[in-house]
């Protein structure tokens, strides 16, 4: 295979001469391998089917056409298109920017993709605002590549992808959940009680609730819709009569499903203060907590921050890692637990 030469003006064009290495290859794979994996099998064979690839000047719209010695093949990359949903102008609080990513300390109160509800005044929206022409096009749109998410009311650490190449090469990194040792997540959380032991492991399945579907709980391995769910957590403080009545604790995702730091800590009996969705039943014990109780109740969201993301720069291969303080409102929880010692 070889570059016979790039260029154009409203698309980037690309053109290799098939060699007797590659001939009878498909076509889809054969400028996988041309292109050195930046883009994917799947983009490939849309832009195939588009009618922007030809060889030897004719248009092919096939990707499992055979290719043959001594073709030239040239794809036509075409601009990448104006998102859908619009920048707008949202404070964000980033952490470190180069080219490739963004990573950022997301507020609680923040969706972070636009849907039902929420089609404006999310993440995605100020990122597309903030970030603006480096956004070099995830599948082919101008747009930030999400490659994880954290729940409305959940604050912490994100990192975001600005190109095809460095969304691809962090997807495969959360698709591992760390068991490649190039990515961790860590959170924080203030929960009701004190687990029994100060350090264990929560393994137990996830499946889509019973009685709603919008919710996730603890379901048998072989259900249909069983996900494999481990997390390890660590009691970091004990607050109250004899440090029974809540605890702050550490807690690190060997995998990452849906709430399923919420569901697992409400399944072992610890459910998180403010949890409205797993803790509710607990709500009456705030009431015993006298004047701190109030605070508690009071306070409007799940007490979860995700204090801390590792992973590996998905261009240069450098070791990554971030680490941001608990926002003012779970300070101000814990100050207030503090009280009950005093």
């Amino acid at each position: 295979m070889s570059i016979v030469g790039t260029g154009g003006d409203e698309t980037d064009a690309s053109a290799f001469v098939v060699g007797e290495a590659d001939a009878g290859r498909r076509l889809d794979q054969f400028l996988a391998s041309a292109l050195g994996g930046e883009l994917s099998r799947s983009r490939l064979q849309s832009l195939i089917e588009d009618g922007q690839v030809r060889i030897d000047d004719e248009t092919v719209t096939v990707p499992k056409r055979k290719v043959a010695a001594g073709e030239t093949v040239q794809l036509d990359m075409p601009e990448a298109a104006a998102p859908e949903p619009t920048g707008e102008d949202i404070p964000l609080d980033i952490l470190y920017e180069d080219d490739h990513l963004v990573v950022l300390d997301k507020p609680a109160g923040l969706v972070v993709h636009p849907g039902p509800g929420n089609w404006t005044g999310t993440l995605v929206n100020a990122l597309l605002f903030h970030c603006g022409d480096t956004l070099s096009g995830i599948g082919g749109v101008k747009r930030p590549g999400i490659v994880h998410r954290l729940d409305k009311d959940t604050s912490g650490v994100m990192v975001v992808a600005k190109s095809d190449t460095a969304h691809r090469a962090l997807a495969k990194q959360f698709a591992a959940h760390g068991q490649d040792g190039k990515m961790e997540r860590a959170y924080q959380a203030v929960v009701w009680g004190v687990p029994s032991r100060p350090v264990g492991t929560v393994e137990a399945a996830l499946g889509r609730s019973n009685s709603d579907r919008t919710k996730r709980q603890v379901v048998p391995e072989g259900r249909p819709d069983a996900r494999h769910a481990v997390t390890h957590f660590e009691v970091l403080e004990r607050f109250g009569t004899e440090g029974a009545n809540a605890s702050l604790i550490a807690c690190v995702l060997e995998t990452g499903r849906t709430h399923q730091i919420r569901v697992h800590m409400s399944h072992i009996g610890h459910p998180l203060i403010g949890d409205e969705v797993y803790g509710a039943h607990f709500r009456t014990k705030a009431k015993k907590l006298g004047d701190v109780g109030e605070v508690v109740s009071a306070f409007p969201r799940q007490a979860l921050h995700a204090f801390r993301l590792a992973f590996e720069h998905p261009v240069t291969g450098e070791a990554m890692e971030f680490e941001t303080e608990l926002p003012d409102d779970m300070q101000e929880l814990l100050e207030a637990l503090a009280r009950l010692d005093a």
